[in-house]
């Protein structure tokens, strides 16, 4: 059954994959960009014979984010799954970072899932509470830089971070209205990732180019259909790999039974991390 479909930072790159996806899959986009490419995305997606209307605006707006998931409700009459994709990167060592490109891609890449999600979180909390059945989804979007970090990506690292805390903490907050809720960490080559897999290049052997966006796009169309019943997980994607990523977990202890003194803290770490997995590195070490 056709459903509809917010996709957040879909002018380009992996958000105009997602949003052709769901344009082929039947369902119904709300293309969301800040610029005249949201026109554009949506004009491909009715090309391909997928309905779409375009919708620009910042998401990291308040005032904008309750409008977005607004215009899905009146051009189409429902909204079943929010995509937040929207991000952006300033990379620079943190010696160097300056405070404006701190708080821009804090506010863009993790506010800018926070605002979207609160306000399609309000609207699904109505339906539930007015007895309308809801299967609503939302897909996040973090990065192998949240999870692991990223050197030189510092601001991009913590909000992707973030995003992935973020998920896990709506999943649990908005089951009760019908809603689940899950993270992917994508790799793709993308107008901000071009030049890391600028030499990733295509197959053409096997036809296939591992680094294409429209790679992710199949996990994300279902997981934001009616079929997925999985919520608060994160998945890395990438090419034709998929793989549930896990967080923290609780580690090996020891305790003590009182205050630990301070000379006996080193060797009690020593014992407790050879007992743990090792940490997979950061990446860019």
């Amino acid at each position: 059954m056709s459903r509809v479909v917010v996709v957040t930072g879909a002018g380009q790159g992996i958000g105009r994959a997602h949003a052709l996806a769901f344009g082929v899959n039947g369902d119904r986009v709300v293309v969301n960009d800040v610029g005249e490419a949201a026109d554009e995305t949506a004009a491909l997606v009715r090309d391909a014979g997928g309905e779409a209307i375009a919708s620009k605006g910042d998401v990291s707006d308040w005032t904008y984010g309750e409008q977005l998931v607004k215009t899905a409700v009146s051009e189409f009459g429902q909204l079943d799954a929010l995509v937040n994709n929207a991000g952006l990167v300033r990379d620079r060592m943190l010696v160097n970072m300056s405070e404006e490109e701190w708080d821009l891609v804090l506010r863009v890449d993790l506010k800018g899932h926070f605002v979207p999600l609160r306000h399609a979180a309000a609207y699904w909390k109505d339906l539930s509470k007015a007895g309308t059945p809801v299967q609503a989804r939302v897909v996040n979007t973090s990065s192998g830089a949240g999870l692991l970090g990223s050197v030189g990506q510092g601001n991009y690292s913590a909000a992707k971070a973030g995003v992935v805390a973020l998920t896990q903490v709506a999943a649990v907050e908005m089951s009760r209205f019908g809603v689940k809720l899950n993270a992917i960490a994508p790799a793709a080559r993308t107008p901000m990732t071009e030049a890391v897999f600028a030499q990733t290049m295509a197959k053409p052997e096997i036809g296939f180019d591992p680094m294409d966006p429209a790679n992710v796009s199949p996990l994300v169309v279902w997981l934001a259909s009616a079929e997925c019943q999985v919520t608060g997980r994160v998945f890395e994607v990438e090419a034709g790999v998929i793989s549930p990523a896990d967080g923290w977990q609780h580690g090996p202890r020891e305790d003590r039974g009182e205050r630990w003194p301070v000379e006996e803290i080193g060797p009690a770490v020593e014992r407790l991390l050879a007992q743990s997995p090792p940490q997979a590195p950061v990446y860019g070490t």
